[in-house]
């Protein structure tokens, strides 16, 4: 019976879940014995005919996760458990199997395994998603919106530009991915103490061949485990790209709510809002998201935890790892398919966007009035508190800012009625956004292409 969401079904897809998949993991562990056993016999450090018989009967699926499992009750090691299944079903390969190994040299590699087919996924719906916010930037990269900050109306940006610093995010994180495989996807093949012990001054080669074989990269120095530090990045990196995913969804959700309502989430025939009230669109999409987001960041802390460990190892990472490293690439891919669909149906307001930026009835342009009295030669502290006194009283008296501003001798004195009105278009105000959405659009979809 499923206890865990996980196990029901509820977060992740079946091709980011199969990786972490019980018969899978033993997939991946019995192919990092036979490529290990396979150029040991290359090398002479075993005979070639153990190697051919690890070979087959790794090929040949027998070994069985429900078997490994019984051996494990007895051994109460797991690891054991998967040596003994392959010995039972040997010949004359008994004595060279998992020769010169210790339990974490199969692990360590096979959770790189694990990553390596993981983060293709995960860079795969990046790109996916980045092709998306590609649209967005581009097709409202022209279209003024109120900015915000502190929760208040601040100033005019571009709506696109929303999109562009996402882009920008995600950008990052791509680059970042493709950096630390070389940290992180590592292979270990040094034995109990990290010396290569019983494979002598082959054991480096052994390392280096069987690394390439698994489009892995051969760890520079460990002990009984690949340092720590390196699964710390990666569940570092991981909860980045989820907070990423978390501060998009927390824009959308603030922006969805229904005194702003510039976007909502799709909302599908059938689908309920709310089990009492009708009439809800509850954005639960990018609720979920933030949700699972904290999840990967607790994941994270408890990486950095696990870096210090005693002497040449112990096993106080080994359980919480079992959890973090499969629960953190599962949930992030789930966040990532929840963002695919919440921006590949996302409703833009644009009669909203742009109704909002005469709620505040003219201040949001007070900056623009002011820079316009500056250039003028107004002293700055001057027009400051000009326009601060004529704004606050506008706002006491609910007016709208331009017209109170044409009331104003001493405004009229600096700025005339055309230049006023021409300061209240919102279009003059983007400044250099487009051009910075343009670059933006031209790095992403460089990127993309590779």
């Amino acid at each position: 019976m499923p206890i865990l969401p996980i196990d029901a079904g509820r977060y992740g897809s079946n091709e980011m879940k199969m990786i972490f998949e019980e018969e899978k993991s033993l997939e991946y562990q019995l192919e990092f014995e036979a490529v290990v056993a396979e150029v040991q016999a290359e090398l002479g450090l075993i005979p070639i005919d153990a190697s051919k018989e690890i070979l087959e009967i790794v090929k040949s699926k027998r070994i069985k996760i429900k078997r490994i499992k019984e051996l494990e009750s007895r051994t109460e090691h797991d690891t054991a458990a998967m040596v003994e299944a392959i010995s039972e079903l040997s010949n004359i390969a008994k004595p060279w199997i998992h020769y010169g190994l210790t339990s974490y040299d199969v692990i360590d590699t096979r959770i790189s395994m694990q990553v390596r087919d993981a983060l293709i996924i995960i860079k795969d719906k990046l790109k996916q998603i980045i092709r998306i916010l590609i649209g967005y930037a581009e097709k409202y990269k022209d279209l003024p919106a109120v900015g915000r900050t502190h929760g208040q109306h601040a100033s005019i940006i571009s709506f696109g530009l929303k999109f562009a610093v996402w882009l920008t995010d995600l950008i990052a994180h791509l680059e970042h991915l493709d950096e630390l495989k070389h940290r992180v996807l590592l292979c270990k093949t040094l034995g109990v103490v990290g010396t290569g012990s019983l494979m002598g001054r082959n054991a480096l080669k052994v390392q280096e061949m069987v690394s390439k074989r698994l489009g892995l990269y051969a760890v520079d120095a460990a002990t009984q485990v690949i340092s720590r530090e390196r699964i710390a990045e990666l569940l570092q990196f991981i909860a980045l790209v989820g907070s990423t995913l978390d501060k998009i969804a927390i824009e959308i959700r603030n922006l969805q709510r229904s005194e702003i309502y510039e976007v909502a989430e799709p909302f599908r025939e059938g689908q309920m809002g709310s089990s009492a009230v009708p009439v809800k669109r509850n954005p639960i999409k990018s609720e979920r998201i933030s949700s699972l987001a904290r999840i990967l960041r607790a994941n994270s802390n408890i990486s950095l935890e696990n870096i210090g460990l005693w002497h040449e190892r112990d096993l106080s990472n080994s359980a919480n790892e079992r959890f973090i490293i499969p629960t953190s690439f599962i949930l992030l891919d789930e966040m990532l398919n929840d963002m695919l669909k919440v921006l590949n149906g996302l409703k833009i307001n644009e009669e909203r966007i742009k109704a909002n930026i005469e709620l505040s009835k003219g201040q949001i342009f007070a900056e623009f009035v002011l820079d316009a009295m500056i250039k003028k030669g107004i002293a700055r502290s001057d027009a400051y508190r000009l326009v601060q006194r004529i704004a606050f009283n506008a706002y006491e008296r609910n007016l709208n800012l331009l017209e109170a501003l044409k009331m104003e001798e001493d405004i009229l004195k600096i700025l005339t009625i055309n230049e006023l009105e021409e300061i209240f278009n919102a279009k003059n105000h983007l400044a250099a956004a487009p051009l910075i959405i343009e670059n933006v659009i031209k790095k992403a979809r460089n990127i993309i292409a590779h």
